[in-house]
């Protein structure tokens, strides 16, 4: 069984990512799936969702910043950053806000969505089997992967928070993903990049590095808090076979 060391992470000769250290160097073949989130990690959407929720929300007379945003929203499903706004500014909603919202969103998305750098290389090279995971909804992700030319990859492997009863940071998403492509959760590497998802990762107990080469991110990054700290950072998917060669396609059974 892979051991899993629970101490501090500390940062490589590089500072650019950091590993928890154990009593031997992380074993990557031990891996028998790899779950991918969708926003911020294949996507670069994170930046864009943000500006236009706070651009929405100013519309109604309240003023938050994207800082706020990415503390408290980034990584969680649409009901739930509207029952937080709800609670903790006393906004009551429009009946017809989530409909204007999601397509002034959707519209932004077709002119402006990119694909993070490396993925399509990445997802094309994998030598074990991989999914999505994510907190938007099946309509929302479903067009951002076509939008990219992603479909085709994650087809039949894509799972969304509408199939558990509890979105992130809850560990429901993650172990149900797991479960519906056959791996153990000591046997998962989950790819996050918000405090959300990293600590619905951890919950599941699973492996989890943060990508921090989106947009809305960087590799100057603050450390994590103690309850969200990831086993390493991955700043470029142009990186990623460096790191676990182990999980690369072998050229001569492709």
């Amino acid at each position: 069984m892979q051991q899993v060391y629970r101490g501090r992470p500390s940062f490589d000769k590089t500072g650019s990512h950091f590993c928890r250290r154990g009593s031997g160097q992380e074993r990557m073949n031990e891996f028998d799936l790899v779950i991918f989130d969708c926003d911020g990690v294949l996507i670069d959407s994170e930046i864009i969702s943000a500006r236009m929720l706070v651009a929405e929300l100013a519309r109604l007379g309240l003023q938050i910043d994207l800082s706020y945003v990415e503390r408290h929203f980034l990584g969680r499903s649409y009901p739930v950053v509207m029952d937080t706004i709800r609670r903790e500014f006393g906004l009551d909603l429009p009946d017809a806000f989530e409909a204007q919202y999601r397509e002034a969103l959707l519209a932004a998305f077709r002119q402006d969505l990119r694909v993070v750098p490396h993925v399509p290389e990445v997802l094309a090279a994998m030598g074990v089997p991989f999914c999505v995971a994510t907190s938007s909804s099946p309509r929302r992700a479903e067009m951002s992967l076509a939008l990219v030319g992603l479909s085709g990859r994650v087809a039949g492997r894509l799972f969304t928070s509408t199939m558990v009863a509890r979105g992130k940071p809850a560990p429901d998403l993650f172990l149900h993903a797991a479960a519906r492509m056959g791996a153990a959760p000591a046997r998962t590497l989950v790819i996050e990049d918000t405090l959300t998802g990293i600590r619905a990762g951890l919950a599941a107990g699973m492996t989890v590095w943060r990508f921090v080469g989106g947009s809305h991110l960087g590799p100057d990054t603050p450390l994590e808090p103690e309850d969200a700290r990831p086993h390493r950072r991955l700043v470029a998917f142009s990186q990623f076979f460096q790191i676990a060669p182990t999980l690369k396609q072998d050229p001569q059974t492709a």
